[in-house]
Parts: structure tokens; sequence; C-alpha cells
């Protein structure tokens, strides 16, 4: 099974100086007995190179993959031109360490505060994401935006985007129910520009649904638990985690009879 965590499920831990990457690779690997990780950087200790092969050793030695980058502090669109290129530094610093740690995907956030988008905004949005496609494509990963904040939660300013950028390696990362617009449609309507999902708690009433319109759509990503609330992490995410075993045999089982 496509199954991965993402490490902020652990954010609390983190925060109290209770768990690192090394830790987390370790829960993976025996507590949860799952292959994929899912890395947010902001867990990252550092971006030196002994560092990162460091993180790629230990995921080598158990077995497991980087499923996922996902990148805070690189969102494309700001306002002022000096954030915005600070953010694309930061995001060439990223997109390095993704290769050293094998990632199959990227997550870089699209930035702007409003559901809409200028003009100025779109076109540098487009540029700068083909630019970071271009390097995903000869890396052999895919690159793009989490429904996460700001312009990204309209599933409409979505489509735009990935056929504007046009790559076979962009895509997104499918935040389930997690828009400001067309709440109802968006995660059918972009189920098939994702490369990697997260599945929050409150999601769960919905798992089955969601997993069942991702395989309509072709889906071949990860199914990754996220955890939000920081509290109780390792039990909440089991919880998470069982449902998602759960269904993805289910719902097999249901297409192979099929």
């Amino acid at each position: 099974m496509n199954i991965s965590i993402a490490s902020y499920s652990f954010h609390g831990m983190f925060n109290e100086g209770r768990i690192d990457l090394f830790g987390y690779l370790e829960s993976l690997k025996y507590r949860y007995h799952v292959s994929g990780a899912d890395i947010w950087n902001i867990m990252l200790a550092s971006y030196e190179d002994d560092y990162l092969r460091k993180i790629r050793s230990a995921m080598d030695e158990k077995e497991l993959h980087l499923a996922n980058l996902c990148v805070d502090g690189a969102h494309v669109w700001e306002e002022d031109p000096e954030l915005r290129e600070k953010h694309y530094r930061n995001a060439l610093q990223n997109l390095r360490a993704a290769e050293i740690l094998g990632a199959q995907t990227v997550r870089i956030d699209m930035g702007g505060q409003e559901l809409g988008m200028t003009e100025e905004q779109f076109e540098y949005t487009v540029k700068i994401y083909k630019e970071y496609a271009r390097r995903a494509e000869d890396g052999g990963y895919k690159v793009g935006p989490e429904n996460h904040w700001g312009t990204s939660r309209d599933p409409e300013n979505i489509r735009k985007l990935v056929e504007a950028v046009d790559s076979p390696a962009f895509g997104i990362l499918l935040h389930l129910e997690n828009w400001d617009a067309d709440k109802e449609n968006g995660d059918k309507l972009c189920a098939k520009y994702a490369f990697h999902t997260h599945f929050a708690a409150w999601v769960l009433p919905s798992y089955e649904e969601k997993i069942g319109n991702l395989m309509d759509a072709g889906y071949t990503g990860h199914y990754s638990v996220e955890h939000h609330s920081g509290n109780n992490e390792y039990v909440e995410v089991e919880w998470q985690l069982a449902n998602i075993r759960r269904l993805l045999t289910k719902l097999k089982q249901e297409s192979n009879k099929g």
C-alpha cells in the first residue's frame, strides 16, 4: 500500500523537543510499519550536505522512501519583491534537499492572501512553477502547491495553474476538504491533479468517499496521514492510519471482484 505519515503529525512533540527526524523515521519503521516518509521541512535541523545525507542514510537503512518533502517558507507569491526573492532562494535550497533525500514529490505553496489573482501574480506564479517543474522533470520527481491557504483554496485557481504550467512533473498535494470555494466539489475536481495527499482527522467520516474518488481518477500516489491537534499524537496517528489501511484494503478487494 502507498501509505505515508506526515512528520507534521508530530509537531506538538517536535516543539517540545520530544522527537526529531531520526525519531520520526524510527516510528515509521517500527511503530507504524509504514515505508513512506512525508517530511515537513521545518523539522530539518540543517540544509548541510552531511546532515541531509545522514537522513537519507537513515531512510535507506530502514528501507523507507521520501514520498513528499512538504516545504514551508518558500511560497511563490508575495507582494514584496524582496520577500519573493527570499522565498525563491529558500525554494531552491529545498529542491536541492529533496534531490539529496530522493523525494518523489515536493510541495511548495502558491502564496497570495486572497482567492483572486492579479495578472501579475498569475504570470509570475506560472513562470516560477515552470522553472521548478523543469528541474523536477530532470530530477525524476514532481512539484507543485497544496490547497493549503490563500489563493490555492479555490479549485478553479488550481485548474488554471496546472493547465498553464503544463508539465508532467507538475501537480498538487491534495489536502482533502480544505477549500474556501466550491467546497463540495473541490476534492473531486482536483483529484486528477494530485501527486500526493493529506488526510486530516476531520475528514475521517468521508475517507471512503475520498479514497474512492482518488482511485477513480487513477491516483497512484501516497495516502498520507496528517494529524493537527498536537496532542496524543502517537495514538491519534495510529487511529487515522488504521482507518486508511482498512478502507484501502476494502476498496481494492471490491475493485478486484468487479
